[in-house]
């Protein structure tokens, strides 16, 4: 059921957020509640968002199944909202997700039908390393999707994290899972830098930026520390103590893998998952830092949260 669109003089504000079940979606979510606002999750599977109903917000988080891909079921998802946040991306293309479809034309959709609706206030969550001219389809679509919310809603914000940790995450978490079995951990490009952000601190973005507290426009997201692929994967062996050889492949090495899997798993319909595809290793070839030419998270006056602060709490839990 939808909470009705008509607002009393007292009722609380109405964020929908799109993805709101994902990884930085729930933290924004829980943000949103704490501070009083309805929440309305618009997701692909509501089955996979139950842990609201669970929460000490059941009641004030509201779940709907929605795809981004269709005109009707965001414009219900959008009825009667103060405002929006699009968390949906995929980091891989499956089936009928495929980077244009979700990452443009889905964020497309998204702050088209909400400007159609009134709203004004938007965040766009995309990625540092968004770019036009980018080496791969992820950066080229995100960038697209950029263009496409500010061309609907000038004032909207849009945040682009590098790669942002948390319990919940797909990258310590997806490496320190292959500790369990193996006696190396494979690193394609090792010397490819990254400043990993805390996901509370990208829902505390955009917190701040539903609360009408930033400028519009865009801000890069980025931890206090800067690091390689190759050194982040040797403070993970070290929370989790365990010893395993961090074995450093070449970009070429990466891109024939990520060719050899997506043969196998076009072949296999899927069964056979791909460690890398030929995307995310082009996407490798480029550092994922902040470039400086935009604000970040002490432009919203927040402190980013050191690596070694939360990397112990969760990992090899």
């Amino acid at each position: 059921m939808f909470w009705p669109v008509t607002k009393g003089q007292n009722m609380a504000q109405l964020v929908t957020i799109f993805g709101g079940s994902g990884f930085v979606g729930r933290y924004i979510a829980r943000r949103m509640a704490l501070r009083g606002w309805r929440v309305r999750v618009a997701v692909r599977s509501v089955a996979k968002a139950q842990f609201f109903e669970r929460s000490e917000f059941a009641g004030q988080i509201e779940i709907v199944p929605c795809t981004i891909l269709e005109d009707s079921p965001v414009s219900r998802a959008l009825e009667g909202a103060d405002a929006v946040v699009n968390c949906v991306g995929i980091l891989a293309e499956n089936g009928n997700n495929k980077f244009d479809a979700i990452q443009t034309e889905g964020a497309d959709r998204i702050a088209r039908l909400a400007a159609s609706q009134g709203i004004t206030n938007m965040v766009q969550l995309s990625a540092i390393g968004a770019d036009p001219q980018g080496q791969s389809s992820y950066s080229k679509t995100k960038a697209a999707g950029e263009i496409a919310v500010m061309d609907h809603i000038p004032t909207a914000v849009i945040l682009r994290p590098s790669i942002v940790f948390g319990p919940e995450d797909e990258f310590f978490n997806r490496f320190a899972d292959m500790t369990r079995f193996s006696p190396f951990v494979p690193v394609v490009s090792p010397k490819t830098k990254f400043q990993p952000v805390y996901v509370d601190d990208v829902a505390k973005a955009a917190e701040a930026a539903l609360l009408g507290q930033a400028q519009p426009g865009i801000y890069e997201l980025g931890g206090p520390q800067v690091a390689s692929f190759k050194a982040l994967m040797h403070r993970m062996l070290d929370v989790l103590g365990k010893r395993r050889l961090v074995l450093g492949l070449p970009l070429t090495i990466g891109k024939l893998m990520g060719s050899a899997g997506e043969t196998v798993n076009a072949f296999t319909l899927g069964i056979v998952p791909t460690p890398i595809t030929m995307d995310q290793a082009r996407s490798l070839a480029t550092d994922n830092v902040a470039s400086g030419h935009y604000p970040g998270l002490d432009a919203l006056g927040i402190t980013p949260t050191p690596l070694d602060q939360v990397l112990p709490t969760y990992l090899g839990k």
